[in-house]
């Protein structure tokens, strides 16, 4: 193939993309991103927190239970946020939904900041996770309907590979405002400054809503269901998920991919920073909050470059296919790392391989949820599907430490390697759901 033809490949790619299609996909992604740095915020500075918040005295045994604890309770409000934000997107529309969850998830990260107890820590957390829920559903399905169907998979691909940068923000700062530092700025801990910085975004919220509209396809599928009061196509109604076959099958297509993804993250590979301190336990704080800062920066690397990889290979290949390459390396990868990270230069090349696999996975859902519902039901679908696992992901993070602490009393050598390897099985979910998952590529939006 000659240059000529490839530049006039590349020319049709970005054929009849306007500027309104650029900003929609900027402020969308950029909405995300910052949701992401929120949610890596909240992962680095669990530990110090509570550490503080509980009082002196306490095992770090009680402290890493009650982080479990605080990543419970953001994931169940994250849950409980994208199905009803999700719904709300819907009814509402996608930019006003969009607002609302930026203004949730930013406000809380704030107020986690200024949190006296170990009780207050988590109430916050699972109202910040609510915002957190929401924003990714009303995002995806914002650009998915405004964006040429020609790029929507590497729109949404991008998306979500642009997110990880919010966490490489997160991992970047943490080297500065150190989470561990008991007087970081004021007489005040580090963690405190790091989440009150996670408040900053909110101020994205006063450009929205005189930038962005509503996707007329919205409109349209609104305009219907007013005009025509058909009881069976009522749009963001969560009960039609179930009704016909096609979205149920759909549905817990969505559900089991997005289950053995979720749980894999946020049950084991979101608690590296925890690896990290049980594998330097005989190194000084400052070298533990470095390397975990740095070792979490290059995870979310390895993150932008899995996810980036999927998008390519979603959008080229196939969607099943790029998913089942993405579980098999999640299970290897994870169990790897789990099992040979014993220095801090450890950390900085195995948790990149472990972050590009579970990460990648989630570009899937960006490009491929939309794809498995219609208008009416889109913004519900993708918000039940991303969303409602969470409830069931949400006890990942108890089960790890529970398996610890059993482990503990039975005397085992490394409990919580041991712990993190036999959970990382519920990657097999994921490759037996792709069994019944649609091929997507290629095909419009459906629509019904």
């Amino acid at each position: 193939m000659n240059d000529h033809v490839i530049a006039e490949k590349k020319e049709n790619v970005l054929e009849g993309v306007t500027l309104y299609h650029w900003l929609v996909f900027i402020i969308a992604s950029a909405g995300w991103l910052f949701d992401c740095m929120g949610q890596r915020i909240h992962v680095l500075s669990r530990f110090p927190a509570l550490k503080e918040l509980l009082g002196p005295g306490i095992s770090d045994a009680l402290i890493l239970s009650w982080s479990g604890y605080a990543t419970t309770a953001m994931i169940i409000g994250w849950a409980t946020g994208g199905i009803l934000f999700g719904m709300m997107s819907d009814k509402w529309g996608r930019v006003k939904t969009m607002v609302t969850t930026l203004l949730a998830y930013t406000i809380f990260s704030g107020l986690t900041g200024l949190a006296q107890t170990g009780v207050q820590f988590l109430i916050f957390r699972f109202l910040g996770g609510l915002g957190i829920g929401g924003m990714f559903g009303s995002a995806t399905t914002l650009i998915a309907e405004s964006v040429p169907t020609r790029i929507r998979p590497l729109a949404l691909g991008f998306m979500q590979t642009l997110s990880s940068l919010g966490n490489i923000t997160a991992s970047l700062l943490s080297t500065w405002i150190k989470p561990g530092q008991a007087e970081f700025y004021l007489g005040y801990a580090g963690w405190r400054w790091i989440f009150l910085a996670g408040a900053a975004p909110a101020i994205l919220a006063l450009v929205i809503p005189f930038v962005l509209h509503e996707p007329e396809a919205w409109k349209e599928a609104k305009r219907f269901a007013r005009e025509h009061k058909d009881a069976t196509r009522q749009v963001g109604r969560m009960g039609d998920l179930f009704r016909q076959k096609q979205w149920r099958k759909n549905t817990f297509v969505g559900i089991g991919l997005g289950l053995a993804g979720m749980a894999g993250l946020w049950g084991i590979g979101f608690f590296s920073p925890e690896l990290i301190t049980t594998a330097l336990k005989n190194e000084s704080q400052e070298v533990i909050d470095t390397v975990r800062g740095y070792g979490t920066a290059f995870q979310d690397i390895g993150s932008f470059l899995g996810m980036l990889t999927f998008t390519l290979v979603a959008t080229y290949v196939g969607r099943r296919i790029a998913f089942a390459g993405a579980f098999i390396l999640c299970l290897g990868s994870t169990i790897f790392v789990f099992n040979n990270l014993h220095t801090g230069a450890d950390a900085y090349w195995m948790l990149p391989l472990m972050g590009f696999a579970q990460l990648s996975v989630f570009g899937g859902y960006s490009i491929y949820f939309p794809e498995l519902f219609p208008t009416r039901l889109r913004g519900t679908g993708v918000g039940f599907c991303y969303n409602t696992v969470r409830y069931l992901a949400a006890v990942f993070p108890l089960m790890l430490m529970g398996l610890n602490q059993l482990l503990i009393e039975q005397g085992a050598a490394h409990p919580f390697r041991l712990s993190a390897t036999i959970l990382s099985s519920i990657f097999l979910l994921g490759l037996v759901t792709l069994i019944w998952a649609p091929e997507t590529k290629g095909k419009p939006l459906p629509q019904d």
